[in-house]
């Protein structure tokens, strides 16, 4: 008897009354001809549910389907628009990961040039454990230079780079769309800042309208690879003497996924990836998690030596994010005993995050940008090589107060990727690995990217720029600073609880310039100095 009435249980009922109205119809129009007409299209609607619930039924990979046919199809849809529901209905100004709304809508305002002002004071809880805040002087100077350049290249360098402290951060075309790289570039050139290209290879897209590069070499080495995936020296000698590229980066890891390699997901690998990486079709492109032209210090030195010679004398560096410390200091030792010193070194923090990665290397592998910056500026001040290397940050920079407070402990110059989608009209919708991207930055669909119009985005991405370094001038100049680099630890504070502040000069203590060398008795490096061997990347044990 159970049985007989589960048809009419809730679970099925949606199915019975589909079921039972697709008869009645189909009862109808065979009765009455005339009225055929009249119930054809209900009666395909009906049918064809009634068809979707048999399906369910019989599938067998979604359990809820099974016991649920037809109406559980509910929750699937609300799952796939709860993303959107959540940020524009639910989301207060300050909630939202891993950028909160109030933070987006500054860069949309910047970018479009409208009005950036809130009113009726702060909605941070200025009590809360971890709230910052920069300090402000009596004596504020009048708004200095907006420009804010730095020159990039140390001694060993024969064309050093004149850089904006804020640049687009490493984002391959591949990752973003050709729309997207046009656009990017193009306000690059307007505005007079550098364009990192990602490690997918400088495309006919970066060239084409004439903007600062930074070329990015990953371990798939693409764009200057054999047909085996080593590098080829030859065709990384060719393409880096073009003047539009400014400097050669080689890319140790990323802070979405390091220790993980590149994953460009095989649905957006198409025919014009394939030619410009030199990769296979259809299938995952991923850059291996390790390099093949060097496996230790020594040769990592060497070989960022030979991309300066074969660039022509151009600043060239490194990026990473910061992990076993003892790794970062056996380069450091490396440089010491070959006397081979990259031009920059850029620091990703975990929080970074344009890269598709597994949940666990997003959420916990990796050192935070503002930890791994301090660390990295501080080694180098160690060993006396601060002054001959720049430091970029890059992870979750989108403000002024967030160049600012990465520039106060240690980093020269700034990269942000994410906000620059933003200026290109990006929502985080977090379908940037899915090639469904609804705003046309991250797919390469043409019928979707065709959204994005480059001559409007490019005012967009010339205007963020601007308006994000004015901000800073006005930062800067009400604390009585005149440049980025006047910036230290001292000039900000962060509550650690409700009753007790310190300023940063507490939370990130300086090395004196030479310890390292001398010997520290610093806890942060005393271990790992002793660990680290200049000849491996493994630690002494």
């Amino acid at each position: 008897m159970e049985t007989l009435m589960l048809p009419f249980s809730p679970r099925f009922i949606v199915l019975t009354i589909c079921a039972v109205v697709t008869a009645l119809l189909l009862g109808i129009g065979l009765a009455d001809h005339k009225a055929f007409d009249l119930v054809l299209i209900p009666l395909l609607i009906f049918g064809a549910l009634t068809l979707l619930g048999i399906r369910d039924l019989m599938q067998k990979s979604h359990a809820v389907l099974r016991n649920y046919p037809i109406s559980a199809h509910l929750r699937f849809l609300l799952e796939e628009i709860r993303p959107e529901m959540r940020q524009y209905f639910f989301e207060s100004e300050k909630d939202g990961m891993p950028f909160s709304r109030d933070t987006r809508a500054v860069v949309y305002q910047r970018a479009k040039m409208v009005l950036d002002k809130r009113p009726f004071g702060t909605q941070e809880d200025v009590y809360r454990e971890g709230y910052e805040w920069i300090h402000h002087s009596v004596a504020p100077k009048v708004h200095a230079d907006q420009k804010f350049r730095i020159t990039i290249g140390g001694p060993d360098c024969t064309k050093p780079y004149s850089a904006s402290v804020f640049n687009i951060s490493a984002m391959s075309f591949g990752a973003l769309s050709p729309n997207a790289v046009r656009a990017l570039n193009a306000g690059a050139k307007k505005g007079g800042f550098a364009h990192d290209t990602g490690e997918g290879g400088v495309s006919p897209y970066h060239r084409e309208n004439g903007g600062d590069l930074i070329w990015e070499i990953g371990s798939g080495y693409f764009g200057c690879r054999n047909l085996d995936g080593s590098f080829n020296a030859d065709e990384f000698a060719r393409i880096a003497v073009d003047p539009q590229i400014k400097m050669v980066e080689l890319k140790m890891s990323q802070g979405a996924k390091p220790g993980h390699g590149g994953v460009l997901p095989a649905a957006k690998v198409s025919q014009e990836i394939s030619r410009i990486r030199g990769v296979a079709m259809n299938e995952d492109c991923i850059s291996p998690a390790t390099h093949r032209a060097f496996s230790t210090p020594l040769q990592m030195m060497a070989f960022i030596g030979e991309m300066r010679r074969l660039s022509g004398g151009k600043p060239a560096g490194f990026k990473l994010c910061i992990g076993h410390p003892w790794e970062f200091l056996a380069i450091c030792k490396a440089m010491l005993e070959t006397g081979i010193y990259p031009d920059f070194i850029v620091v990703d923090g975990n929080e970074g995050g344009t890269g598709a990665a597994p949940l666990e290397f997003m959420d916990h592998l990796g050192m935070p940008m503002r930890e791994g910056v301090n660390f990295v500026h501080n080694a180098l001040v160690g060993i006396n090589a601060r002054n001959r290397i720049r430091i970029g940050a890059s992870g979750k920079i989108a403000t002024a107060f967030d160049m600012a407070r990465a520039m106060a402990i240690g980093a020269d110059w700034c990269n942000s990727a994410r906000g620059f989608m933003f200026a290109l009209g990006c929502i985080q919708s977090l379908s940037c690995h899915t090639d469904r991207c609804p705003t046309g930055v991250t797919t390469q669909d043409p019928s979707r990217n065709r959204a994005l119009v480059v001559p409007h985005k490019v005012e967009r991405v010339f205007n963020y720029h601007h308006a994000t370094l004015h901000a800073l001038a006005e930062l800067l100049a009400a604390a009585g600073l005149d440049h980025p680099q006047d910036l230290r630890p001292i000039h900000f504070s962060q509550r650690t609880s409700t009753t007790e502040v310190l300023t940063f000069a507490k939370l990130y203590p300086a090395l004196r310039p030479g310890e390292l060398i001398d010997g520290t008795s610093d806890p942060r490096f005393a271990e790992a100095w002793a660990m680290a061997r200049p000849d491996s990347f493994a630690p002494v044990i």
